[in-house]
């Protein structure tokens, strides 16, 4: 069978799984991913290992899950801090194996060191590197949005789609490729936008492509968030969105659709320069994100102390030889960790045993033979402090163990928007049982500190020992 020799990794930032046209969203025009779907295979159950962006990338990185790499939050909060930097790295493993590396883009701290330090040959950060180049061309900065934060959005009035930062990026990605096709060794060449990260800021005709009065709500909009942990209700608070109708998330919700569409319209760009360079045809071309967005779902915005599918699901898409065409997937895939052990297995390198991901070339061509039947996903906290979360997701049911607030369990079937928590309905008290120590067992696997002699009373429905803890042991 045909292997891949070079891999092209596009590594966004908060696309959610329903935003593609190929995914269902009646509205987005995503024709260059939607072909990509065409001509490769799409998974419908990828989670990401935190959803949360520097936690997520740090598990590209070393192959493995947050509470075992030590990057638990991004830069300038409690939790933050680099991985270990005793675990070995995919680009350390992918430079000993001869393979020439180039990123461009987003870099958010998930080391100590930029890439470049670490086995990556050109390391182009989006940051200071594109604001230069707009005042070289004569261009305004670009503008700031308005709202909490400046969150909201906004149109850029000064640019063409050509002078936008990811056709910046794009552009340097392009040079990279031609640079490293004329070459003999292998690579990989992965580009991270930070794009369709709020606040979208498109230029036009892309920021008037969607009428926000032509955009329904998403499933999970209309919550009143009743049974819910507090802390949601408390994120509403704290963007300044209570109370806010499907009209006024409209405009913002509208200019996320504009950006993800002017991020396909690179992702085209890319696709063509392999087909001009003829590497199509040896290159595994891997379309993924870090996590999702709320965009105004359930109310809120952006993505903390919730575990909802709309930031936990993210689109995967792999193209390329012994790929199948047209195929979906419904194997789940926790995303950041099986991306590093395949880009691994196309290297040829022995994964080191940290690296704990699989294979998602043998689970596209449907030959696993024990896949997975359940995925989790892990939070700690950010910007607004602390706060423990593990996620179990089935095929149809949801459990949400929320440490310090009220846990949530969904049935996704019935309930696809999430809407009813039913974690305190009778009814449910033996899925609910299954389901909290089926999580215990995930967390014993990959060696969770949450899971201690206190928590493990909770999670595995045990009597708590009588006469005290012994707080000297380390059982």
């Amino acid at each position: 069978m045909a292997r891949p020799r070079n891999i092209l990794l596009i590594h966004t930032d908060q696309h959610r799984f329903d935003c593609l046209g190929a995914h269902g969203h009646p509205l987005v025009q995503t024709p260059n991913l939607d072909r990509l779907i065409a001509e490769g295979t799409t998974f419908s159950r990828a989670f990401t290992p935190s959803p949360i962006c520097s936690p997520a990338r740090a598990s590209l990185l070393t192959g493995t899950w947050p509470s075992v790499h030590g990057c638990r939050g991004i830069p300038k909060t409690e939790c933050y801090a680099p991985v270990n930097p005793e675990l070995p790295l995919l680009t350390g493993l992918l430079r000993d194996a001869d393979y020439r590396q180039g990123w461009v883009g987003k870099f958010h701290g998930e080391v100590a060191g930029k890439p470049d330090r670490h086995g990556v040959d050109d390391f182009l950060e989006h940051g200071d590197r594109y604001n230069q180049w707009r005042a070289e061309q004569g261009l305004p900065p670009k503008p700031w949005s308005g709202g909490t934060w400046g969150y909201f959005g906004n149109v850029d009035p000064h640019i063409t789609p050509d002078q936008s930062s990811l056709a910046w990026e794009a552009d340097q990605v392009l040079g990279l490729m031609e640079q490293y096709a004329a070459g003999d060794q292998p690579f990989m060449l992965r580009w991270d936008p930070i794009e369709p990260h709020l606040p979208c800021i498109p230029p036009e005709p892309f920021a008037s492509m969607y009428n926000p009065d032509d955009i329904e709500p998403w499933p999970g909009f209309d919550d009143p968030l009743e049974k819910k942990p507090w802390a949601q209700r408390n994120q509403r608070r704290m963007w300044h969105v209570e109370g806010w109708t499907w009209k006024q998330w409209a405009p913002t919700v509208a200019l996320y659709l504009a950006e993800v569409s002017l991020l396909d319209a690179q992702v085209g760009r890319l696709l063509a320069k392999l087909d001009d360079l003829g590497l199509a045809g040896d290159t595994l071309v891997v379309y993924s994100t870090d996590h999702g967005d709320l965009c105004g779902d359930h109310g809120m915005m952006d993505k903390h102390f919730i575990m909802y599918d709309s930031v936990t699901q993210v689109p995967l898409i792999l193209r390329g030889p012994g790929v199948p065409a047209g195929e979906t997937c419904g194997d789940f895939v926790c995303n950041e960790i099986d991306i590093a052990a395949t880009a691994l297995e196309i290297a040829g390198v022995e994964p080191p045993d940290s690296f704990v991901g699989r294979s998602l070339l043998t689970a596209a061509r449907g030959e696993d033979p024990e896949p997975r039947r359940d995925m989790i996903s892990q939070y700690f906290g950010a910007q607004f402090g602390l706060y423990s979360q593990r996620m179990l997701r089935d095929e149809r049911w949801k459990y949400v163990w929320n440490a310090t607030d009220r846990d949530e369990l969904y049935d996704t079937q019935k309930d696809p928007g999430e809407l009813f928590n039913l974690i305190e309905d009778p009814d449910y008290t033996s899925q609910l049982r299954r389901l909290r120590r089926r999580l215990g067992d995930w967390m014993t696997e990959i060696d969770d500190p949450m899971l201690n002699m206190w928590t493990r009373v909770h999670i595995y429905d045990e009597v708590p020992p009588q006469g005290g803890v012994d707080l000297h042991t380390d059982n």
